[in-house]
């Protein structure tokens, strides 16, 4: 992670040159940019999975963004991870306190800003048709990617346990029975270097085939550390000490086609990530004040955690088969996925001054070893006739072991990593089982009526293995708090729609859905010897009505309006000590609308525009929680009413945290024609967010407003559109935006940089 890559790329791109050496015999879909321009009809069809068949986006009933591959690759050209996608879908935002192993995204509003590496979150993963429901699976990159779907709202009733919000799907370019290849690589600032590849076709025609998909990011560490005094666990100061990464992922895919009705997808993959988790900047909000323009983001003073490193290893694989009766497929996925690693930081976010220079806010966690096995077994009709179903079964295993440690001002300095006694072991279990079913009628051509449904059982079990233990070597552990605790759901999912086509230009649609999550345990509490905290099951009725139109070829318009009441939702506070802890409220309301358009007036030029408005409000008198508290006195400035000297704030009313009152999302790509050989362009996309609460009560400080970022491209793309060399800046204007906070220590969290650089990329085929 220390040394320069510039040698490592150029030898990616060579690699990538290499791929045109690959047998050719077809062509492949170009990338959207270049279709753009050279394609003289306009824009071309979406073709969507949001109900696990392939479907024209007119013609689904429900909410879905796509982000097509290219558009993706550019948005993580600085080296970016996932998270890229927050502000370039209306109504997604995501954010992450604990690096790039632990994102956290939100749907209309809905998330969970906890950073338990036990926790749930209602918006679930799906990769290649696999359901990644650990937090540390929901991190695993996306690389040689088709497209990105982002199904809004809830969708319990074909995708499985904890979608109260909605869905985030990636799907990876797929073996093929001609060989085709592509890559794209970036070198820019911090010797920030991305390499994506992919190259795949017919080991025996029709029978066998593969495809092989890589990436690579790495970014030199380019924070300074200024601390210089005397540290409790040898953290040292200096120059460009954190900041940085290395991530180094693969995958092989094998196709079997025995014969026309039998196909078996066998994948798997592996992961090595090492890098610096999360950097918070102590004191950067002053108390009274939201302005973090005086704090830089590449300087902080911390005197523990080692420089926040961080290191996680996966391994996975999956066997996705379909056999065709001819009237319907019995689809069958099986998929394992195994990680292990550790994330260490100060999390205070610097020295404190009132204890002679040295912090009290060292903590880590590490997974030990984390293994989930899911199974499901699927039946659907075949065929575009009026009358469609689909029905089948889903079981989930997630089991890990999870150790923490967390020195506190409470505890002695030589508590710390290196000291087993600090450490607290827990192991979880989590299954869960469902059978589901949908089936859809068309009548007369024009309406179309969809109702599904889903039943699920979720299981979830913390033990207690190992407490911390006192100087004496006595369990620390309160005798009288269970060491064990298990909690059941058993809910159902359900939703009807009905989509109405006015002509083939437009369809109206509206939605009813019933979504459901589990209940959940907050065992990291054990670090400081206090019971485990655990929240009852949430469930939420959502209802919309949308309009997807393209009037014309140039043009394509779909926008939704929506409401929804989330009734014992999940919500996640502070205790006394600054940790995470789980409750119930009674319910929150949300309503709001997004909507999407695509224009291309002319051959050469085309613009897109996103925006999303949302009111969030949680209902309910009774609970407080805790607020920002250093030394038994409020550090920032409390807006809501208080009680117990100013330490519990009532929350009613409030909104949910994370969940922007408004987003804006555009883009332009012109391409000016110099020649038969090619086209100079220059693309440009911005996204904007507005008011945004980060915690669950309001303050001066612990807010985001107005955020912004930019990003610029120009360049040459040959006219066949498959080759394309360009340089390109991300938050070009560097603007410095607050994404999270420490409250208990006015800490901040920063956006990424800017980061300026070239680019190339090719496909062969």
């Amino acid at each position: 992670m220390r040394s320069s890559s510039k040698s490592i790329l150029l030898a990616g791109v060579a690699a990538g040159l290499m791929l045109s050496l690959s047998p050719a015999t077809a062509q492949t879909a170009p990338n959207t940019a270049a279709a753009a321009a050279a394609d003289d009809t306009g824009l071309t069809d979406v073709v969507v999975t949001a109900e696990r068949r392939s479907e024209n986006l007119k013609r689904v009933p429900v909410s879905v963004a796509v982000v097509e591959g290219d558009d993706l690759r550019t948005f993580q050209a600085g080296g970016e991870d996932a998270l890229a996608l927050a502000g370039r879908v209306p109504g997604l935002y995501a954010e992450t306190t604990t690096g790039r192993i632990f994102p956290r995204y939100y749907i209309r509003g809905l998330g969970n800003i906890d950073f338990y590496l036990g926790a749930s979150q209602p918006v679930s993963i799906i990769q290649d048709d696999v359901v990644l429901e650990h937090v540390v699976l929901k991190s695993n990159p996306v690389y040689d990617v088709a497209k990105v779907e982002v199904l809004r709202g809830p969708q319990g009733s074909l995708f499985g346990r904890n979608t109260t919000a909605g869905i985030i799907k990636f799907d990876t370019i797929r073996p093929g029975q001609v060989w085709t290849s592509r890559f794209n690589a970036s070198y820019g600032t911090y010797n920030t270097a991305t390499f994506d590849a992919g190259v795949g076709g017919p080991i025996v025609q029709d029978k066998i085939a593969i495809r092989l998909s890589g990436l690579y990011q790495h970014r030199d560490d380019w924070i300074d550390n200024t601390f210089t005094g005397a540290s409790a666990d040898g953290t040292r100061g200096g120059r460009n000490a954190l900041g940085g990464f290395d991530e180094r992922d693969a995958r092989l895919q094998v196709l079997l086609t025995p014969t026309e009705t039998l196909s078996v997808n066998l994948s798997g993959h592996v992961r090595s990530y090492e890098g610096t988790s999360t950097v918070f900047h102590r004191g950067a909000l002053i108390k009274g004040q939201n302005n973090i323009g005086l704090e830089p983001r590449d300087r902080v003073a911390l005197d523990e955690g080692d420089n926040n490193p961080q290191a996680y290893k996966t391994y996975g694989g999956s066997v996705n088969a379909g056999w065709d009766f001819g009237a319907a497929t019995l689809t069958s996925i099986t998929a394992y996925e195994t990680t292990s690693g550790y994330s260490r930081g100060d999390t205070d976010g610097g020295a404190a001054a009132n204890f002679g220079g040295v912090g009290f806010g060292e903590s880590m966690g590490r997974i030990r070893g984390l293994d989930q096995w899911t199974q499901e077994l699927r039946l659907a009709s075949n065929g575009d006739g009026a009358f469609k179903w689909q029905f089948g079964g889903f079981y989930f295993d997630n089991r890990d072991v999870t150790e923490f440690y967390q020195r506190g001002y409470f505890l002695s300095p030589g508590q710390a990593a290196r000291n087993p006694n600090n450490w607290v072991r827990l192991r979880d279990v989590n299954t869960s089982w469902a059978v589901f079913g949908q089936a859809s009628y068309r009548l007369a051509d024009r309406l179309t009526l969809t109702a599904g449904a889903r039943y699920t059982v979720d299981e979830k079990e913390t033990r207690l293995v190992k407490a911390s233990l006192t100087a004496a070597g006595a369990d620390s552990f309160p005798a009288t708090a269970p060491r064990t605790v298990k909690l059941t759901g058993k809910e159902p999912s359900w939703d009807v729609s009905a989509l109405y086509e006015i002509d083939p230009t437009t369809s109206v649609y509206a939605r009813i859905a019933r979504g459901f999550r589990g209940p959940t345990i907050q065992g990291r509490s054990a670090v400081f010897n206090t019971p485990f905290s655990t929240a009852d099951s949430e469930t939420i009725m959502s209802y919309e009505a949308g309009v997807k139109t393209q009037p014309t070829s140039k043009l394509r318009i779909n926008a939704t309006a929506y409401t929804y009441r989330v009734s014992d939702i999940q919500l996640n506070g502070n205790d006394v000590n600054g940790n995470g802890t789980l409750f119930n409220a009674d319910h929150a309301n949300a309503y709001g609308m997004e909507a999407e358009m695509e224009w291309r007036p002319i051959r050469n030029i085309t613009f897109s525009l996103g925006g999303s408005a949302i009111h969030t409000e949680i209902k309910d008198p009774r609970v407080y929680a805790q607020v920002c508290a250093f030394g038994g006195r409020p550090t920032c400035t409390v807006l809501d009413p208080t009680v117990r000297g100013g330490l519990f704030a009532q929350i009613d009313g409030n909104p949910l945290p994370n969940a922007p009152r408004w987003q804006v999302d555009a883009a332009v790509r012109y391409d000016i024609p110099l020649s038969d050989r090619g086209n100079f362009f220059v693309a440009s996309d911005v996204n904007m967010q507005g008011y945004t609460n980060l915690v669950l009560y309001e303050t001066r400080e612990f807010f985001a407003n107005d955020n912004l970022e930019l990003g610029l491209k120009a360049g040459f793309t040959t006219a066949d559109g498959k080759y394309e060399i360009a340089a390109f800046a991300r938050n070009i204007t560097n603007e410095k935006n607050l994404k999270g906070v420490i409250e208990n220590y006015n800490a901040a969290v920063f956006n990424e940089p800017r980061i300026v650089g070239i680019s190339l990329s090719g496909r062969f085929d």
